[in-house]
C-alpha cells in the first residue's frame, strides 16, 4: 500500500443546512481495483446502477454510536441519489464475530459495488473477502487493510479525546474522572490516552479511573463499572464502548433520578449522544467526542459512484478539518468558558504546538513533560 494519507477537508455550511466534503491529497486520484471502477453491469457507476452496503460489528446498527452513524451516512447517500433500503443500499447486522465473514461474503455475492465494514474487529474478515472478490470495492472503518480494492477510513480519535479531557478537567468538581472502554485495543487506547493527556494538561493532579468492559455490547457490565466509579467520587465518565456505553448513560440517569441535585456527567462518543442523556428536563450528557463516520461513509460512497474510489488509500479525518470535534449541544453545562478553553487547546494541537500522544508509552513521556 502506498504509505500516504488522504486528508478529507470537511466544511459545515450551517446556513444552507448542508455538509460538504472535499477530498484532497498528493498524487493523482486512484481508480478502484487498479482499473476502471466500472460497475458490474459494465458501465461507470451512477445513481441508477451503483450500490453500496455495510456490515455492522457486534454492537448492531442501532448502537447509538459508530454503527448507527455509519448507517445514517449510508442512508443519506442513498436518499441523495434517489435510492432506498434494499434497492441501492442496505446493511447486514452482525450479532457476534462469527457473522462478519458470512455477512461480507453474502453482500459481495449480491453484487454490491461497495461494501463498508464498520469497526476494526472486521479487519481479518475484510482482508480475506477483499482478496476473494477483487472486482468489489470495500471500505473499513477505524483500521487499515492493505489491499488495492480497500479504502481504510481512520480518525484522529486521540485529538478529539484530548479536548474531551480538557473540557472534563474544566468541569469536574471532584478532580476524579472515569474512562470506560469497550475492548482494550490499540484503537480504544487512543481514546483513553488522549482523554488522560487532555485532562492532565489542565490539572496534572487529576485522577482518571480507567476500566474496560471487554466488548462493545455488554451494557449491563458497563453499568456496573459506572456504578462503582460514580460511588467512588468520579463525577464525569467518558465512554468509548459502543453499544455497551449505553450502560454508563443508564447508570448516570438512574442516579440523577434518585438525587436530582447530584452533579454527574457522561461524555458520549462517535456521534452527538445528547439524546441518550435526557432525563425529564435535565440531561447528563456533558458533551460528546464526535467522529464524522457518517460523513466519511457518505463521501466514500460518492467517490466510488463517481469512479474515484480511493482503493489502497488511508483516509484520515482529523481535528484540523473537523473530522473529530466536541459537541456543544448542552449549553447549560458546556459553558462559554469551557468552550473557550477547548478552543485554545484545539489551536495548540492544529498548529503543531501540542503533539497529542496515541499510546500509553507516549502518554508517559507526555505526562513527564507537564
Amino acid at each position: 500500500m502506498k504509505n500516504k494519507k488522504l486528508i478529507l477537508l470537511l466544511t459545515i455550511f450551517i446556513s444552507f443546512g448542508l455538509v460538504l466534503a472535499a477530498c484532497g491529497g498528493s498524487g493523482d486520484k486512484k481508480e478502484s481495483n487498479g482499473g476502471d471502477n466500472e460497475g458490474k453491469s459494465g458501465e461507470t457507476g451512477t445513481s441508477e446502477d451503483y450500490s453500496a452496503a455495510m456490515v455492522t460489528d457486534e454492537g448492531g446498527v442501532d448502537d447509538k454510536s459508530f454503527n448507527q452513524s455509519s448507517w445514517e451516512g449510508l442512508q443519506a447517500w442513498g436518499e441523495e441519489h434517489g435510492l432506498s433500503k434494499g434497492k441501492g443500499f442496505d446493511y447486514a447486522q452482525s450479532n457476534d464475530e462469527s457473522d462478519y465473514l458470512p455477512n461480507l461474503t453474502r453482500l459481495a455475492r449480491d453484487d454490491y459495488d461497495l461494501i463498508f465494514a464498520v469497526g476494526y474487529l472486521l479487519q481479518d474478515a475484510v482482508t480475506k473477502v477483499a482478496e476473494q472478490n477483487s472486482d468489489t470495492n470495500f471500505a473499513i472503518v477505524d483500521t487499515v487493510v492493505e489491499a488495492p480494492n480497500v479504502a481504510s477510513i481512520t480518525f484522529a480519535e486521540h485529538e478529539g479525546s484530548f479536548l474531551a479531557g480538557v473540557a472534563a478537567a474544566e468541569q469536574t468538581k471532584t478532580d476524579k474522572l472515569g474512562f470506560v472502554g469497550g475492548m482494550d485495543s490499540d484503537l480504544i487506547n487512543k481514546f483513553e490516552v488522549g482523554f488522560v493527556a487532555g485532562a492532565k494538561s489542565v490539572n496534572p493532579d487529576i485522577q482518571v479511573d480507567i476500566q474496560y468492559v471487554g466488548d462493545f455490547s455488554s451494557a449491563d457490565d458497563a453499568k456496573l463499572i459506572a456504578t462503582r466509579m460514580y460511588n467512588d467520587g468520579v463525577d464525569i465518565i467518558y465512554h468509548a464502548a459502543g453499544a455497551a456505553g449505553n450502560g454508563v448513560f443508564n447508570q448516570a440517569k438512574d442516579m440523577k433520578k434518585k438525587d436530582p441535585k447530584k452533579e454527574i456527567w457522561v461524555i458520549g462518543v462517535d456521534r452527538d449522544q445528547h439524546e441518550e442523556g435526557k432525563i425529564g428536563n435535565k440531561n447528563v450528557t456533558f458533551t460528546s467526542m464526535v467522529k464524522r463516520v457518517d460523513l466519511s461513509v457518505h463521501e466514500v460512497s460518492n467517490l466510488g459512484m463517481n469512479g474515484e474510489f480511493p482503493g489502497g488509500e488511508i483516509l484520515e479525518f482529523s481535528l484540523k478539518d473537523d473530522g473529530v470535534y466536541l459537541a456543544d449541544t448542552n449549553e447549560e453545562a458546556f459553558t462559554e468558558e469551557i468552550k473557550s478553553a477547548v478552543d485554545e487547546w484545539k489551536e495548540k494541537i492544529t498548529s503543531g504546538d501540542v503533539d497529542v500522544p496515541q499510546t500509553r508509552k507516549e502518554l508517559k513521556k507526555f505526562e513527564e513533560s507537564l
